[in-house]
C-alpha cells in the first residue's frame, strides 16, 4: 500500500512541477507514473552504486543531499530514455528530486508502515515534552 502511495505521489509531484516549470515537459499523467516507476527501480538497483562512493567521500555526513543529487541524476537519465519526458538543465531535475524527497518524507510520516509502528515510531512522534 505504501509503495502505491509513493508511486502516485511521486507521479503527481513530477506532473505538477512539469505544469509550472517551462524547462520540464511530461506528456500525460501515465507518463508521470512511468517516470515514478522507473525512478523507483533505478534508485533501488543503480542508485546505491552511485550513492555509496559519494557517501564515502562525505564521510556519510551528507547522506540526504547525496540522495537528492543522485535522484536528480537518475531523472536526467530517465530523460534520455523517454521521448515523452524532457528536462532542460540540471537545476529543474534537482528541484524535482527535492520535491519528491519532501513528498516522500511527508507520506512516510503520515502513513507509517507496520514495522515502524511495532518499533515505537508512532509513540516517539506523539511524545510530549514537559517544557514544550
Amino acid at each position: 500500500m505504501n509503495l502505491i502511495l509513493h508511486l502516485l505521489l511521486d507521479a503527481a509531484v513530477i506532473f505538477g512541477l512539469a505544469y509550472f516549470m517551462p524547462q520540464v515537459d511530461v506528456k500525460n499523467f501515465g507518463t508521470a507514473i512511468l517516470i515514478a516507476l522507473l525512478l523507483g527501480l533505478l534508485n533501488f538497483f543503480v542508485g546505491w552504486v552511485i550513492r555509496f562512493p559519494l557517501n564515502l567521500v562525505t564521510f556519510f555526513l551528507l547522506t540526504g543531499i547525496v540522495r537528492i543529487i543522485v535522484t536528480a541524476l537518475l531523472l536526467k537519465l530517465i530523460d534520455k530514455f523517454l521521448d515523452s519526458f524532457t528536462i532542460v538543465g540540471f537545476w529543474p531535475a534537482l528541484l524535482i528530486a527535492l520535491a519528491v524527497a519532501v513528498a516522500g518524507m511527508l507520506i512516510d510520516r503520515s502513513a507509517p508502515t507496520p514495522e515502524m509502528i511495532q518499533s515505537g515510531y508512532e509513540a516517539i512522534l506523539n511524545l510530549r515534552l514537559p517544557f514544550a
